[in-house]
């Protein structure tokens, strides 16, 4: 529990979109995004944070976690999906759980404890820090009957091995996808690691110029179809502020406590609370989501250019 306390404040702390987790007795899983390209700062801040807790409650010193942690880029909605699933089905995977029948296997599934599994499927309430809907708008049917379709598809694969994921996942050390896409990120890597000598030094985060305020607010408005002054106004289910939040984070480079001055909303925390809803919402609303991902793509552009 004190570890799922420490990963929920590193998650808010750090902008990050936590789509799911496992925690095994020796090692621990976790799924999610970066929007502000952060994940070395979150994994060590996680880390620290869990060691210096478990060292004062049993009276130790040192490091806690073996080696440095292990990241992939993943490819997509259908590998990351597939990848869910693997992470789920961690628990009931090792060697003292193979053995039995799978009915009693997707008993310990459902109840075990240490993962987001069970909030998946409705077994628990779902956690603030983990965002649900984007895997979830994933399965076919109404959204109430998302649950039960994500508790199929992941339990079916006790009976069905998914090889062609399972080779997609042990041929690159730095990704998850296609071979393009493998391609893709070792070259990266490498044009990145030309000239260094410790690869594991190489950031994939291209470091440009960030977009002012006013550019990031001035782009959402005109995307939107609003006034700039919209995004300063406080409307029950609105995601016009959850959106220019985002994206003045993501493309500005500003900070929550900053996105908080400039929209008017109150403090870091609401801003990451309203961050982290608005994946739910892209995911119930089609017309919002491709609104979104222009002004994405628009911003990108901006970016760019502003740094050749």
């Amino acid at each position: 529990m004190r570890f799922l306390d420490r990963l929920a404040e590193r998650v808010e702390q750090f902008n990050i979109r936590l789509y799911l987790f496992v925690l095994m007795t020796n090692h621990f899983h976790l799924v999610f995004e970066t929007p502000e390209a952060n994940c070395g700062k979150f994994m060590q801040s996680l880390s620290t944070a869990y060691t210096v807790y478990y060292n004062l409650r049993h009276d130790r010193h040192g490091h806690l976690f073996d080696g440095r942690y292990k990241a992939k880029l993943v490819e997509g909605d259908d590998y990351l999906l597939s990848l869910s699933r693997y992470v789920h089905l961690n628990p009931v995977q090792i060697a003292s759980q193979r053995a039995k029948p799978i009915e009693e296997r997707i008993r310990s599934l459902r109840a075990y404890r240490w993962s987001s599994y069970p909030s998946y499927i409705g077994r628990r309430k779902p956690l603030d820090f983990v965002t649900y809907g984007p895997l979830l708008s994933e399965m076919s049917g109404k959204k109430k009957q998302w649950p039960a379709r994500y508790r199929e598809y992941v339990e079916t694969g006790l009976a069905e091995v998914d090889d062609d994921f399972r080779g997609a996942m042990s041929v690159s050390s730095r990704s998850i996808g296609s071979d393009a896409f493998r391609g893709w990120v070792d070259e990266i890597h490498h044009k990145l690691a030309s000239g260094r000598r410790v690869l594991e030094d190489v950031s994939f985060r291209h470091v440009s110029e960030p977009l002012s305020a006013e550019d990031v607010l001035e782009t959402c408005a005109e995307m939107l179809e609003v006034d700039e002054s919209a995004f300063r106004e406080r409307r029950r289910n609105s995601p016009l502020r959850a959106v220019a939040a985002g994206m003045l984070i993501r493309f500005a480079g500003r900070t929550q406590r900053q996105v908080a001055d400039i929209l008017g909303i109150g403090t870091g925390g609401a801003v990451s609370t309203q961050i982290r809803k608005l994946p739910e919402r892209l995911a119930s609303d089609r017309r919002l989501r491709r609104t979104v991902e222009q002004i994405e793509q628009r911003l990108s552009k901006l970016k760019s250019g502003a740094s050749s």
